[in-house]
């Protein structure tokens, strides 16, 4: 007789800053390393499995992600296990809530939304405590030309060239559902430079390093190193053009997910 398990659904946020990304990788700290590590010291005598959402890579933080818990005990207080779980985590990892789902949940298909929020500033060089969560463009940036860019990637488009090294079967095309950039008022802190910017994009689901790769368009743009026009032809994806800057990863942050 199969053992009975039980199915958690668990909203986290996270700096991922000194992380070499979510998944579990040989001889490297990850996000997901420590959330199982975690998980093995305050239920032991167990083996918890977990599942996300979505993968992040080194350095991209979250401020609302999810994950689902397998396990083959049932939890008795969830607002106990919260408690002691946040108490063991490590200071850049929280988690916000907990809740039973049914074993037809599906984390991965039924995350229906993802935002991503990317942050950077230019001109004069920031604080470098700003590093963990902002991109420095130490340049001058036309910023009202890539906040005209930014709304063009709204829509249906074929997204070949700002998907990371795809495949002949690779399905490029992809709905962007918003796409904006503005100035940031959301995330604020002391050391950061006095003016700074957040790209905002809202979708059903993207490609690895798609938002980074906009983002190194939406700069090249910005310090006049391509024209209009030619970022208007990257969006047509038979044309295969290839990109090669990808922004930095400690800008991204997965902002939500929605089921």
């Amino acid at each position: 007789m199969q053992p009975k398990r039980y199915y958690y659904l668990i909203a986290l946020q996270y700096l991922g800053f000194r992380y070499h990304g979510w998944q579990i990788q040989p001889d490297v700290l990850t996000v997901e390393k420590m959330i199982k590590r975690t998980l093995g010291y305050i239920i032991p005598d167990t083996k918890p499995k977990v599942m996300a959402c979505g993968r992040t890579d080194a350095k991209v933080s979250a401020h609302k992600t999810y994950i689902e818990l397998f396990s083959d005990i049932e939890i008795p207080n969830l607002d106990i296990f919260l408690g002691t779980f946040n108490f063991n985590l490590p200071s850049d990892i929280r988690a916000l809530s907990i809740k039973p789902v049914s074993k037809h949940f599906n984390i991965i298909q039924d995350s229906k939304l993802k935002e991503y929020h990317y942050y950077f500033s230019y001109g004069k060089k920031m604080h470098p405590f700003g590093a963990a969560l902002m991109c420095m463009v130490q340049d001058d940036l036309d910023i009202r030309l890539m906040q005209k860019a930014a709304k063009a990637f709204r829509g249906q488009h074929d997204f070949y060239s700002y998907t990371f090294r795809p495949k002949p079967k690779t399905k490029t095309k992809a709905d962007v559902l918003d796409c904006k950039l503005v100035e940031n008022t959301e995330l604020t802190a002391s050391f950061f430079p006095e003016r700074s910017y957040v790209l905002k994009v809202k979708g059903t689901g993207f490609k690895r390093n798609q938002i980074r790769l906009m983002m190194g368009m939406l700069i090249d743009l910005g310090k006049h190193k391509v024209n209009y026009d030619f970022f208007l032809e990257t969006l047509q994806g038979h044309k295969k053009i290839k990109l090669e800057h990808i922004a930095p990863a400690s800008g991204l942050i997965l902002k939500n997910v929605e089921f």
